[in-house]
């Protein structure tokens, strides 16, 4: 069981930046696929982006290509997405989830992560 807890949400003006954070219980998270996903109010989780097990791909929603960027610390059991140029319509909650069997295929659905955290709030407002 991988217990992940993200951090770093807040209030941020459109056009800005803020970088959310990921921490996970396990010892390492080598061998696991990661994902940010995002839960708009009344809407479904979207994916936002993904780091394959061998983290030798990163992958981005169309939306959020060229702004976002999505790094691991595998020594620290951590996970980043660093955000940038955020717009209004991109507030939500955030989630990490962390995955040990998912294809890179998969890496953008939401069913194929086994483990998940509580998410942390961005919003983007002036």
């Amino acid at each position: 069981q991988v217990q992940l807890v993200e951090s770093g949400g807040g209030l941020v003006q459109p056009g800005g930046s803020l970088r959310v954070s990921c921490v996970a219980s396990a010892p390492t998270l080598r061998g696991y696929a990661l994902a940010w996903f995002r839960q708009r109010p009344g809407s479904e989780r979207e994916f936002v982006a993904a780091i394959s097990r061998d983290s030798a791909s990163t992958y981005y929603g169309d939306s959020v290509k060229g702004r976002f960027t999505m790094t691991r610390d595998n020594g620290k059991s951590t996970v980043f997405l660093q955000m940038n140029s955020l717009e209004p319509e991109e507030t939500a909650v955030y989630y990490c989830a962390a995955g040990k069997r998912v294809i890179t295929s998969a890496l953008g659905s939401r069913t194929a992560y086994d483990f998940w955290g509580p998410g942390t709030q961005v919003t983007v407002s002036a």
